[in-house]
């Protein structure tokens, strides 16, 4: 069976993600979650929506990026 390359537990319903040329293998949404989603350069949530990104940062929300001293970011409408 494939193994959960985050928690390594044995599953027979894994399932794999591919990101460019690489495969990951997981056994929960949310294992694949906390590997490969980005957190908010100022409060560390996981980011699972469209999030803001400005000069090479990223935020969850353009509330922490004003918190994080980038004003010129907007909420996606």
């Amino acid at each position: 069976m494939p193994r959960c390359e985050r928690c390594g537990n044995d599953y027979d319903k894994a399932f794999e993600v591919r990101m460019g040329s690489n495969v990951h293998v997981f056994d929960s949404f949310e294992c694949a979650i906390q590997t490969l989603a980005p957190t908010c350069n100022h409060c560390d949530l996981r980011i699972i929506g469209h999030g803001v990104e400005s000069e090479g940062s990223i935020f969850c929300s353009a509330h922490c990026a004003r918190e994080a001293g980038v004003g010129s970011l907007q909420d996606r409408a």
